[in-house]
């Protein structure tokens, strides 16, 4: 590769992860880039220490320092049961099994979330190229990433880690606080 190739690779790089500093989180984010909370009140980030002590190590390295688990060697990519998946940390709804699909990568896949309100899309500029990273508004836990590979009729694929997610079974919907989310089933 020559020399004035890769200085303009890193130069488009530079600009690119300048701009997504300056803009700041996308979704329930505000201008500032700070992360909106709920006005209810109903979910909250719990301190590090609990975070440290209610989660496994493979769940804090995920939803705390950006991890991945392991494609088809994690609890979600083929469940199959109805139910919604919420942040593990603050509780959030995030997914509905009536919104997943199997992706053939090896990780739970949804081509929608419940309620836009509940994630933030972040530029993440780990890779090559920038990705659109998924964390929980109020937890601000790392979920995964998204990508528009997905099915209709979005065309979306929220590529999730199961490290980030708790399953509620339809069932317990109204047991676990989530009542309101029993619509999605009939």
């Amino acid at each position: 590769m020559s020399q004035t190739l890769i200085a303009a690779i890193s130069i488009l790089f530079a600009i690119g992860f300048l701009s997504g500093c300056v803009q700041g989180a996308g979704g329930s984010g505000d201008s500032t880039g700070n992360i909106a909370t709920m006005s209810d009140g109903k979910y909250k980030r719990p301190s590090e220490s609990e975070i440290k002590s209610m989660l496994t190590p493979l769940q804090y390295d995920v939803t705390q320092h950006e991890g991945t688990e392991r494609a088809y060697r994690n609890d979600y990519w083929e469940q199959k049961d109805e139910g919604i998946y919420v942040d593990i940390v603050s509780g959030e709804p995030l997914f509905s099994s009536t919104h997943k699909y199997d992706s053939k990568t090896g990780w739970p896949s949804f081509y929608r979330a419940i309620d836009n309100r509940y994630i933030v899309e972040k530029k993440d500029y780990k890779m090559l190229l920038p990705r659109t990273e998924i964390r929980s508004a109020i937890g601000d836990s790392h979920l995964g990433h998204v990508f528009n590979d997905g099915p209709r009729p979005t065309g979306l694929r929220y590529c999730m880690n199961s490290a980030s997610l708790r399953f509620i079974p339809r069932a317990a919907l109204e047991n676990e606080g989530y009542g309101e989310y029993a619509a999605l089933f009939n």
